[in-house]
């Protein structure tokens, strides 16, 4: 940043133009040089930008290590060849969700494997294999996707390998763990989320076995119950043995398939992710994608945030997160497994594991709760093209941003004294600029995303195409960029001719130029107050990805500084030279566009799976969210290089080709050439067999079967009813309750649904008691038949408190509850003995008056139950269900076959 002023701001200036002699050479010198320069040298600069942001990306995020074989790995090394026999048999298991044959299956397999270590382990290695069954147990996260809920699950099975030097006695009280989780959605073969995982740590596991020297234990969890709601760590870290020697805690998930495995989450004790920076392979990992997380902006919760809330334990979270939008459905399969995405997670994990585990020091296990009182530990983390990871610490963060800020404002403080009242002006306007930049940046690719569901087929017909967003949106996002500033240089012109006019007279060609020279600049350093006011409300407000504006800020105005502030006597402004923005630019884009671009990309696959409440959400918002923020990225890194436009002759040449992109754009979605879901990029949908007896109470209603068709990506089903046939009717008159969540958009046909269940299938309350003196207590027993896996809501208008009870065992006591939308939630999964009788004692609130307002009908307990079974009527729709659409799985969502009852308020 220039600390000097310019010509219009520099109050000295007009007595240093009072000299002919050096008048007369400034007018020769600018008359000789026209501030005009080709548009071909913009063209090629933002071209050169484009390029160079597409390379970094691939370079950091596709450019995978090459899988090794086990003579390549070595005894000690790991090899993806190995790893992936793992990913296949567990893949051919099909589908393997809790309470399955096919999971009991893949427990002996990774049983099987962990005995296999054991006997080849190395002399000095002490391989332990535990095979471990948990009760019942209640879990009652206070933050995240599953706050408002009690978590409850019995029955569950886990394999655990511990790994410890066989002649340090103390090594067993300090342990590192390493988790993942075998079982997945029913929907999924599950070869990302997580056999991936699963695959690794057994190499993982066979790699350590081969090491000697270690002063710690290595302990690996292969839990299940992780996609029923992170169950499986919370029975290994409430119940088993060793969980109290536990001190590290390392998770392995994927929200995706393949590719490079990145830290998401860190700490909040900083060792973990400090000592991966100094030790792993091919280091990836952004402070960045855990600020998205913490905020709730990303819908998911990973057995990481078990470990931190219960047992309070600090590490590292990894996850895979290409391709997400196959996350949970049919093509998470091994075909779409990139090699070398499992060679990159092991070798990383590889040499951080024997760092740690041989290291003198591992954090207490109570440190979160330091860190939470204290905030200046965490730490701020980012990788550089994947092949170096920066890390500090928050009070170190502090030091830098406000040493950045104070000296920026004092910069910007001298600057303006000096210059004056124009300087202010000048400023303000070049800081308009900024403002429509966003204004119409914003306007025009918002207008797009509310105006492309009324035109298309599907309101996101990019997912199977991610690369039409260019022509979407960010073409739009450029050209309203373009116009914004623009605009703004319109206005800074108009003042600095007003200015310039009451000074000694120029000749009017030169003074005409010297304005342009002059809003031009004053258009770049408008750029970096724009980054300067992000940094200081990052800094604030302790926000990790502050370093962005940091990046953001210091080159370009150091480039700015060094190559365009002069000490002359004669401060007549100069064009920006090209070096200037190569320079300012050069770093930024090295640290930031990989991500950015991978931001985008990540969220597109995300709107598969974007209406949690089918037909509760606008069909425009996911394209408006993906549109504001390509625009948001747009305004934010493209406000240097587009005050460098305004002297070429480039605008026409834009303007001509972002019309023309947008319109090729349209065009190919328009003719269908692109379709918007393909095989391997389905849509996802829920095909449920519904049997309905909400309302009925000891047999006043009638039941209502019939199958129920919805999807959670936005849009219509008419063309997916048209190809399967079988009698459905679509539209928003037919909500369905499923206790979670509710299908306000969906399709349902009640035409041969009679068949694939029986009576003896519906789950029953029974009211044993109900006492209604000072206080009112009902004990109600709740038989879920042949159902191991089913959701309960609670109302909480009615019920003050309650008490949960499992053969007899008290799983939830009183107190310590909380809601959401007047209902708690309890959520229920268990393996093949699971129990199938509950009892529930109910406080009610005093001079509760809701059920007089709603009548008989409104409900005091809503149930749902699910069985993983396949009605006759059910699957004839799944024969028929288009190749572009898949089944989806997540731990809310209804199996194939469901049963929905309720209790009303009024008994």
């Amino acid at each position: 940043m220039d600390s000097r002023p310019e010509s219009s701001s520099a109050k000295s200036e007009p007595a240093a133009v009072d000299d002919e002699e050096v008048r007369d050479n400034i007018v020769r010198g600018q008359s000789q040089s026209r501030p005009r320069r080709s548009p071909l040298v913009w063209l090629t600069l933002f071209a050169l930008i484009t390029y160079s942001s597409w390379a970094v990306y691939q370079y950091q995020y596709e450019n995978l290590p090459p899988p090794l074989t086990a003579e390549q790995a070595g005894k000690r090394g790991f090899s993806e060849v190995e790893a992936m026999k793992h990913v296949k048999a567990l893949t051919q298991l099909g589908p393997h969700p809790v309470g399955s044959d096919a999971l009991d299956l893949a427990l002996q397999y990774v049983l099987a494997a962990a005995e296999k270590i054991k006997d080849t382990a190395h002399w000095e290695a002490d391989v332990q294999v535990d095979f471990f069954r948990s009760k019942a147990g209640a879990n009652r996260l206070v933050s995240g996707l599953f706050m408002g809920r009690t978590l409850v699950y019995s029955n569950l099975n886990h394999v655990v390998l511990r790994i410890l030097p066989k002649y340090v006695s103390e090594a067993g009280e300090n342990a590192i763990l390493v988790s993942s989780h075998i079982d997945t959605v029913f929907s999924t073969e599950g070869a990302g989320d997580c056999s991936s995982c699963i695959a690794v740590m057994l190499e993982l596991a066979r790699g350590i076995s081969q090491w000697a020297g270690f002063k710690h234990a290595v302990i690996f969890l292969f839990n299940t119950g992780e996609e029923e709601g992170l169950n499986g760590a919370h029975s290994f870290i409430t119940q088993h043995p060793w969980n109290d020697t536990v001190r590290v805690a390392i998770d392995l998930e994927a929200m995706g398939i393949g590719g490079k495995s990145g830290i998401f989450q860190a700490g909040p004790h900083p060792w973990a992710i400090e000592n991966f920076a100094l030790v792993a392979k091919y280091p990836s990992g952004q402070i960045v994608a855990q600020d998205l997380f913490s905020s709730g902006a990303i819908k998911s919760a990973t057995d990481f945030q078990v470990y931190q809330e219960v047992a309070g334990l600090s590490g590292l979270d990894f996850a895979y997160s290409e391709n997400s939008a196959v996350y949970h459905t049919k093509n998470d399969k091994l075909e779409l497994l990139k090699p070398g995405s499992l060679q990159h997670l092991g070798e990383n994990m590889l040499s951080f594991l024997i760092h740690v585990a041989a290291s003198s020091h591992l954090p207490k296990s109570n440190t979160i709760e330091e860190e939470e009182n204290t905030g200046l530990n965490a730490a701020t983390f980012f990788d550089i093209l994947g092949t170096y990871m920066i890390v500090y610490r928050q009070r170190f963060a502090n030091i830098l941003h406000n040493s950045v800020i104070m000296q920026s404002l004092l910069i910007w403080a001298t600057s303006l004294l000096m210059g004056g009242y124009p300087a202010t002006v000048s400023l303000a306007l070049s800081f308009l600029s900024v403002i429509l930049m966003w204004i119409f940046a914003l306007g025009f690719s918002v207008l797009i995303a509310f105006i492309l569901p009324l035109v298309s087929s599907s309101p996101v017909p990019y997912i199977a195409s991610p690369w039409l967003v260019v022509g979407l949106f960010a073409a739009p996002a450029l050209l309203g960029a373009l116009t914004g500033q623009h605009l703004g240089y319109l206005f800074l012109q108009t003042y600095l001719s007003n200015v310039y006019s009451k000074r000694k007279p120029l000749p009017p060609a030169i003074q005409a130029d010297l304005i342009k020279l002059e809003a031009e600049r004053w258009l770049y350093k408008a750029g970096s107050l724009q980054w300067l006011i992000l940094l200081i409300m990052g800094n604030y407000y302790k926000i990790g990805s502050s370093y962005l504006a940091l990046v953001w800020l210091v080159p370009p105005a150091f480039a700015y500084g060094l190559l365009e502030a002069t000490l002359s006597p004669v401060r007549l402004p100069k064009p920006l030279k090209l070096a200037t923005l190569i320079m300012g630019l050069a770093v930024p884009i090295l640290i930031s566009a990989g991500i950015f671009i991978r931001l985008a990309s990540t969220i597109i696959g995300t709107l598969v799976r974007f209406d949690r409440n089918p037909g509760s959400t606008p069909e425009w918002l996911g394209n408006v969210i993906i549109a504001a923020f390509i625009a948001v990225v747009m305004c934010l890194t493209l406000v240097y290089l587009l005050s460098y436009v305004h002297l070429s002759g480039a605008k026409r040449s834009i303007v001509l080709a972002t019309c023309l992109l947008f319109g090729l754009s349209v065009t190919v979605i328009l003719s269908g050439i692109v379709p918007p879901f393909t095989e391997d990029t389905a849509r996802a949908v829920n095909v449920v067999h519904v049997v309905d007896t909400t309302g009925r109470f000891e047999g006043k209603q009638d039941t209502s079967s019939y199958v129920s068709l919805f999807s959670v990506t936005p849009g219509k089903l008419n063309k997916e009813v048209e190809q399967i046939k079988e009698g459905f009717i679509c539209g928003r008159e037919k909500v369905v309750d499923f206790v979670t969540f509710s299908v306000k958009y969906g399709c349902w046909t009640y035409d041969d649904t009679e068949g694939g269940w029986s009576k003896s299938d519906i789950p029953t309350f029974h009211v044993d008691s109900d006492t209604k003196s000072s206080e009112r207590i009902t004990q109600v027993s709740l038989d879920t038949k042949g159902s191991i896996r089913w959701v309960l809501a609670i109302n909480t208008e009615e019920i003050e408190d309650f008490k949960f009870k499992v053969n007899s065992e008290e799983l939830v006591p009183l107190g310590d509850k909380s809601s959401g939308d007047g209902w708690h939630i309890i959520q229920f999964s268990g393996g093949k003995n699971a129990p199938t009788i509950f009892d529930l004692t109910l406080f009610w609130k005093k001079n509760s008056t809701r059920s007089s307002h709603k009548g008989d009908g409104w409900p005091l307990l809503k149930l749902r139950t699910d069985v993983d079974r396949i009605t006759p009527k059910t699957e004839q729709v799944l024969l028929k269900l288009p190749p572009w659409c898949s089944l989806f799985g997540k731990s809310t969502s209804p199996h194939t076959l469901a049963f929905l009852t309720s209790l009303p308020v009024n008994l």
